[in-house]
Formats: C-alpha cells, sequence, structure tokens
C-alpha cells in the first residue's frame, strides 16, 4: 500500500537549488545529507517531499516527460512575476486549454515547471 510520494529533482547546486524552491512553494528545509536536501510543505498543507539530488551533469536539453506543475490562484502572472523575481525564466506565454490556464517556466537550472490556474 502506497504511504506517500516524494518528486525528486537532480541539480548542479542543491544549495541554490533549495533557496529557490523553499522561496517557490512556501516549503521549509526538512533535512540534509550529503548530496541531498529534502523540503517539506507547511504544517497542516498536504503535499509531497521534494527531494534535491546533486549531480554533476546539467539538465538535458530535451523535454523532460515529467514536471512539476503550481496551482495557484487567479493572480497567474503575478505569481509568474513573484518566481522571476526569485530567478525562475518565463518560457512560453499563457496557455488557455480545457478550462485549464499555465504558463511554463523554468527554475535557475533550466528545469521546466508550470504555473497554473484551474
Amino acid at each position: 500500500m502506497l504511504s506517500r510520494v516524494d518528486v525528486n529533482l537532480d541539480c548542479r547546486d542543491v544549495d541554490a537549488q533549495a533557496a529557490f524552491w523553499v522561496a517557490a512553494l512556501g516549503y521549509s528545509p526538512a533535512g540534509s545529507a550529503d548530496q541531498y536536501r529534502a523540503l517539506g510543505p507547511p504544517d497542516g498543507v498536504h503535499g509531497p517531499k521534494l527531494i534535491l539530488q546533486q549531480v554533476p551533469e546539467p539538465p538535458p536539453s530535451a523535454k523532460i516527460r515529467m514536471h512539476l506543475d503550481l496551482i495557484v490562484g487567479d493572480d497567474i502572472e503575478g505569481e509568474v512575476a513573484r518566481l522571476e523575481e526569485l530567478g525562475a525564466v518565463r518560457r512560453s506565454e499563457r496557455i488557455d486549454e480545457a478550462e485549464t490556464a499555465w504558463i511554463v517556466m523554468a527554475d535557475p537550472e533550466g528545469n521546466e515547471f508550470c504555473v497554473c490556474v484551474t
């Protein structure tokens, strides 16, 4: 029986990525060991842990088949601007499809994620 899902993200600068994702998600540091940093959701919020794993290689240049979707309130542009101030890069204009809208972003190391409203 499944008890939990953790999301793992490879990165080159694990501490810089931890600082970005803590600020982006509102998560807190939840432990570290060697080349790993764990981030967890705030108390009372259900969500996966984000495990950052330091690796020597850069992100692949091809589209990655799995990514994070950050679901926000109605102000998608405001959230995109906040994430850009933290070091994220906007990769697309707003896409509206199937009663959902999203904007493709990349974290400071180029890992793609989407900011979404539903």
